[in-house]
């Protein structure tokens, strides 16, 4: 079994048991890795645009909004914007600020015929540490994977 499937196989067994309604979650490095390993792969940040320019973005993901700031009103074209940007066979990566939209993006998606939905949970600034208020416990920044401000 070579690195892609057994991180594939750990991410789909956590969404079986979850009982998800997508194929299942990864951690942030874990998802850094299959981009790597899967170059069809595509990591869809799910982020408003204001989000990506004050707080920073990822090189190389692919942009959908999930809500749109402000106000956070649905974006009622995701669908339609994420099939225009790929594959239906594409395995496809969803982060937000942390995990919560992007999880609701993957199953969305997951339902409207896209079968390899995954969500990166800790998402892109991560949890909050309830001791210090801070995104600090989790996330791709927190991680030390590459991101850019604004």
């Amino acid at each position: 079994m070579g690195r892609l499937t057994e991180l594939l196989d750990l991410a789909d067994k956590r969404g079986r048991e979850a009982q998800l309604g997508y194929r299942g979650q990864l951690h942030p490095l874990e998802a850094a890795e299959i981009l790597a390993l899967a170059p069809g792969g595509r990591l869809i940040d799910v982020r408003s645009h204001a989000e990506l320019e004050l707080v920073g973005s990822i090189p190389g993901a692919l942009h959908v909004e999930w809500q749109s700031y402000p106000g956070w009103p649905a974006n009622h074209y995701f669908l339609a914007q994420l099939n225009q940007q790929v594959s239906h066979e594409a395995l496809l990566l969803f982060i937000c600020r942390s995990g919560h939209r992007s999880a609701h993006a993957a199953l969305a998606a997951q339902q409207n015929g896209f079968p390899q939905c995954y969500n990166v949970f800790g998402g892109f600034e991560g949890s909050i540490d309830k001791a210090t208020g801070r995104r600090t416990l989790d996330g791709w920044k927190n991680a030390g994977l590459p991101w850019r401000q604004g």
